[in-house]
């Protein structure tokens, strides 16, 4: 699975003012619903959360990926936002996070959710993705980047 089927411009957005795990779970939870109609932000929210109290989705170098499975999601949906400044988020590495990507499952998808987890947890493990991410002027660019992406070598 491509990025690209996940995720588009839409659902990204740079320079978020948030300051709370919380807070950013919600607007990642909104940017979801703007345009899935049949996702309600509340229940994004929700799901999100509850995998949170499970344990913390902060994979270290300033990344979180929280996901969540919801029974009215017809297709793995995910969002991206860049925060201004670093928040706690339980990360592995104890340091703050600044980019999030947000997958939202359907209930009964196991295999395709693995393998966008392993796809992202590879691509964020990249130093030069990640500052390339950080230093995007746009949604746009970070658009291309999250979606042009290849392994290195």
């Amino acid at each position: 699975m491509q990025l690209s089927e996940i995720i588009n411009t839409n659902r990204i957005k740079k320079d978020v003012d948030v300051h709370s795990k919380k807070r950013a779970l919600e607007a990642l939870s909104e940017l979801i619903s703007q345009d899935q109609t049949q996702l309600d932000a509340d229940d994004i929210f929700d799901s999100l959360l509850s995998r949170e109290r499970l344990g913390a989705t902060g994979v270290g170098y300033g990344i979180a990926i929280p996901h969540g499975r919801i029974q009215s999601c017809q297709q793995i949906t995910g969002a991206f936002i860049q925060l201004d400044n670093g928040i706690d988020f339980n990360t592995v590495d104890s340091q703050p996070v600044d980019i999030l990507f947000a997958l939202i499952v359907p209930e009964e998808s196991t295999d395709e959710h693995l393998q966008v987890l392993a796809l992202l947890a590879s691509m964020f493990s990249d130093d030069k993705f990640r500052e390339k991410l950080r230093q995007s002027q746009n949604e746009e660019e970070i658009y291309q980047l999250l979606t042009t992406w290849q392994k290195p070598d």
